[in-house]
């Protein structure tokens, strides 16, 4: 029997791909800028499996390409960029690569929390800038935690994350949610009362039809004037156009954001504005994470072309 043979839409760590080697024949694309759709297309033609990043589009077109594709295996938690449905149904199993990113994720949480509130990367521009002009009573103040309202929307893995350093810095927990988590002290609240009782409102929920735009132009007026979102989650989650309104106008203090709507592009007027905090999607990004999401796209992959279940596969309809 040949062996199969693996697509890896990125360059993975060597001893991952170590592993791959054992089972199968490699190709890996080692571009500067992501795989384009046609190129994938093209490669992924007699793949058996396909190891895929968040920004490659693993659409019908791509799964009807890949007549032999056995399994589709996703270095990220997030899998709107693949239709899992339609793999399900052609028989392919899509997996993703849940837990392992938890830990990283909700410590960059807290340090856009932090970062929003105490104004850090404000201060930092004004420092580097020559603007500083000296120590005073009055400058630059944020906001203090300690006895705020924390308001967690999905509390799936890493809401629960977030929430329990919460704790640490004395602040209430409200959550909505499908969810019941095992943490004593959070209430549950619908989501507008969660939003006009919260100083802080952090995202932690998947992209769906359902949660797309679920922080619109609605949404930020029933929020305190002196409150501030944070967004780990995905881009779509929040209206871009209209949290820059919001900012501008101080509906809301201020934002951080590390995902976007249109990636890597940012709503040009939030890059404007002072009281917002963009980062560039770092929520995984350390070194002990990634790996650990490339290993575990791995094992699955190893698991599926060894006649073994995958360890962490995504439900559809067509496949079990």
């Amino acid at each position: 029997m040949p062996r199969p043979s693996i697509l890896v839409t990125w360059r993975l760590p060597s001893a991952v791909l170590a592993r791959l080697e054992q089972v199968g024949d490699l190709d890996v694309y080692h571009g500067d800028a992501d795989l384009s759709h046609s190129e994938l297309c093209a490669r992924v033609r007699d793949k058996h499996a396909l190891i895929s990043l968040v920004t490659n589009r693993v659409d019908r077109e791509v799964i009807d390409a890949g007549t032999s594709l056995r399994i589709i295996a996703n270095v990220g938690v997030g899998y709107n960029n693949i239709d899992a449905d339609y793999a399900g149904e052609r028989g392919v199993v899509v997996t993703n690569t849940p837990d392992v990113l938890t830990e990283a994720t909700a410590d960059l949480t807290w340090a856009l929390i932090l970062a929003v509130t105490r104004r850090v990367c404000e201060g930092d521009r004004l420092v580097r800038s020559g603007g500083w002009k000296g120590w005073k009573l009055d400058f630059m103040l944020g906001t203090q935690l300690n006895g705020k309202q924390l308001g967690i929307v999905g509390m799936g893995r890493i809401g629960q994350a977030v929430a329990k350093r919460a704790q640490a810095f004395g602040m209430n927990i409200a959550f909505t949610s499908r969810r019941q988590p095992a943490l004593e002290g959070a209430r549950r609240l619908p989501l507008d009362q969660l939003l006009m009782s919260s100083d802080v409102v952090s995202l932690h929920v998947p992209l769906s039809s359902e949660t797309r735009h679920l922080i619109d132009q609605r949404a930020l007026v029933r929020m305190k004037r002196s409150a501030y979102l944070v967004n780990t989650s995905r881009g779509p989650v929040v209206d871009e156009a209209a949290l820059a309104w919001a900012l501008r106008e101080r509906v809301i203090s201020g934002a951080a954001l590390d995902v976007y709507e249109n990636e890597p592009a940012v709503h040009p007027d939030l890059t404007r504005l002072e009281n917002v905090v963009l980062a560039p999607h770092l929520g995984s990004g350390t070194a002990e994470t990634r790996t650990g999401m490339a290993d575990l796209a791995a094992s699955n992959v190893i698991a599926v072309l060894t006649g073994k279940p995958p360890l962490t596969p995504i439900r559809t309809e067509g496949v079990a």
